[in-house]
């Protein structure tokens, strides 16, 4: 944990015991550093998690260390859908308990999100513990307790378990597909509105604010920021920090419990577009692309109203000096084009009666407030998309 030393810090002001934060190696060859722990812990039988794509990455490798030393366990494999994806829905989450060995003393799950979300409820419901092998630094759930899930056709986060070690390979993980490394920096992206609607909440609902855990968050983004050019050419450094920046959000969300210093307008956006292709028996869309596009929607959308008195009230000034610190739309659109993600919602599939429907309704999707909230409650008339095609309220 030396990379992680401000989660120290916050650990200790929160009152939080530190040793119950995993373990975390993110470094070149980290998979070599999997066996040794789990001998150290005393784990005998071990279930792997993985989908096709994964198991090749990386599951097999880990799957025949595992037996050369003895230790015994079982792999299931997550069986995709028509559209040859795997969702964390209720067909995988029956398919790991089924298929998970009584004997099994803790889970490993070897992908990204989806692989991640399905083996942490499952863990959570079995009361074992499991081990975090990221495959692609492609979002910031890996050491977070919250499990985004399909249940019956629709996206809810269930609060489950984070994991006891985290085990991030640079050499796996910077050979994963350029989209996927984008989705990463699109959701540290993020971070860029989801503070500032952390500080509205607080502002306007007086829900809790955490200066020090906002200023990890904030660095973590200017640190992949300054470096955007590293990851994009899938440099050990670049993939390491941004690794980092990922996980570091994901111990933020962890200590406080709730998601806000990564979550806001961006994501709700994200989400209602999300439920829209699950409605349609759609593609899905990374969550790192969606939200890195969102975020330069919302971000518009911001600073267009940013000096209107009747949207902020008596917060105006605030929020609006705030607003004024963001980054460009435009600027934010380059650095995702430089690292290969999407930079519209038409390049994933998403068109513009869907933004301009999310951007007048997606704020119900949680009871949170956000900009968003505030402007959609302020308005005297729809909100338009391009958000540019918008005139004074």
């Amino acid at each position: 944990m030396k990379d992680f030393k401000a989660i120290d810090q916050l650990a200790k002001e929160l009152h939080e015991d530190r040793s119950q934060l995993p373990y975390i190696e993110v470094r070149k060859g980290a998979l070599q550093a999997i066996t040794p722990y789990i001998r150290e812990q005393g784990f005998r039988h071990i279930t792997i998690i993985v989908d096709d794509n994964t198991w090749e990455a990386a599951g097999e490798r880990i799957f025949h260390e595992l037996e050369k030393h003895q230790i015994g366990g079982e792999v299931v494999l997550i069986k995709s859908n028509e559209h040859d994806q795997v969702l964390a829905d209720e067909d995988a989450i029956v398919q790991v308990l089924v298929e998970t060995s009584q004997q099994s003393n803790a889970l490993i799950a070897v992908g990204t999100g989806t692989i991640h979300d399905i083996t942490r409820f499952c863990s959570h419901k079995m009361n074992i513990p499991f081990l975090s092998v990221p495959t692609a630094a492609s979002v910031d759930g890996y050491t977070s307790k919250g499990a985004p899930l399909i249940l019956r056709g629709f996206k809810q986060t269930i609060q489950t378990a984070s994991p006891i070690a985290v085990f991030a390979d640079i050499d796996i993980i910077k050979k994963a597909p350029r989209e996927m490394t984008a989705a990463g920096f699109g959701d540290i992206l993020a971070k860029n509105t989801s503070l500032l609607d952390w500080k509205i909440s607080h502002w306007i609902n007086d829900e809790p604010y955490n200066g020090r855990a906002a200023d990890l968050t904030r660095n973590s983004l200017q640190l992949c920021i300054d470096h955007v050019e590293e990851i994009a050419q899938a440099d050990d450094e670049g993939i390491r920090l941004l690794m980092n920046a990922l996980i570091e959000s994901g111990l933020v969300m962890l200590l406080l419990n709730f998601s806000r210093s990564a979550s806001g307008g961006e994501h709700h956006l994200s989400h209602y577009w999300e439920m829209d292709l699950l409605k349609r028996n759609a593609p899905q869309v990374l969550h790192g692309a969606k939200v890195g596009v969102a975020t330069a929607i919302i971000t518009e959308l911001y600073q267009s109203y940013a000096n209107d008195l009747d949207v902020f009230g008596a917060n105006t000034g605030q929020i609006a000096e705030e607003i004024h610190h963001l980054y460009k739309p435009d600027q934010m659109t380059q650095w995702l084009q430089l690292v290969g993600g999407a930079t519209t919602p038409y390049e994933l599939g998403i068109d513009d009666d869907l933004v301009q429907k999310s951007l007048n309704e997606a704020f119900r999707l949680r009871d949170r407030y956000t900009g968003l909230y505030l402007i959609n409650q302020a308005k005297s008339k729809e909100i338009l998309y391009p958000v540019s095609k918008n005139i004074e309220l």
